[in-house]
C-alpha cells in the first residue's frame, strides 16, 4: 500500500496539520487512508508541532464533498471526528490538499454528535474574507454531515469498519 500525505491548510494558505498515511483504497464513498497508532502529525499551531495519534484510525476523503471524515478504533472515546473542509485536491501523486474550514463535527461512541468551532469559523470567515460560495459550502456541507452522523447514514453506520480493519493488517 502506498503513503498518501494528507495536507490540511487554512484558507489564507498558510499550514495548518499534516499527516502520511496508506492508501488503503476507493469505493463509492471516496478515498481511504489509514493511519496506525502511533502515526506521526505534524501540527502548525498549538503548543505541540508533532504527535502520534493515539489509537488507529481510517480517514475517508469523498471526491466532491465539504468534509472528511476519521474513523477511530476503541478505545478512544469519539468514534467519528469529521473536519469541514474544501473538496480535495491532489496535489501531487501521492499528497492530497484540503482547505480546513475549521468547523468539526464529533460523534461519540454514545451516538451522541456535537459540532465543534462555529465561532472560529465565523472569526476566520471575516478575518480571512471567505467569499460566499465557501461559506455556502462549508454550512450546507456542515448540516448534511451532521444529519447523516445523527441518522446513521452509511459510511457512518457499519461500512467503515472494513475498512478500518485493514489498517493494522
Amino acid at each position: 500500500m502506498d503513503a498518501v500525505d494528507l495536507v490540511l491548510r487554512k484558507f489564507d494558505g498558510r499550514p495548518h496539520r499534516q499527516v502520511t498515511g496508506r492508501l488503503l483504497g476507493e469505493d463509492a464513498y471516496g478515498t481511504w487512508l489509514g493511519t496506525p497508532r502511533g502515526t506521526v502529525v505534524t501540527y502548525h499551531y498549538g503548543a505541540r508541532p508533532v504527535g502520534r495519534t493515539k489509537v488507529s484510525a481510517v480517514r475517508l476523503l469523498p471526491a466532491e464533498k465539504w468534509w472528511m471524515a476519521m474513523f477511530l478504533a476503541e478505545p478512544a472515546k469519539r468514534e467519528i471526528y469529521c473536519d469541514v473542509i474544501t473538496p480535495l485536491r491532489w496535489t501531487g501523486p501521492a499528497e492530497i490538499t484540503v482547505v480546513d474550514l475549521d468547523i468539526d463535527l464529533v460523534r461519540y461512541r454514545d451516538h451522541r454528535v456535537e459540532v465543534e468551532d462555529e465561532d472560529e469559523f465565523e472569526q476566520h470567515r471575516l478575518e480571512m474574507g471567505y467569499p460566499p460560495e465557501i461559506v455556502e459550502g462549508s454550512l450546507s456541507g456542515a448540516a448534511a454531515l451532521r444529519e447523516a452522523l445523527v441518522r446513521d447514514d452509511e459510511p457512518f453506520a457499519s461500512h467503515y469498519r472494513s475498512w478500518l480493519t485493514r489498517v493494522d493488517g
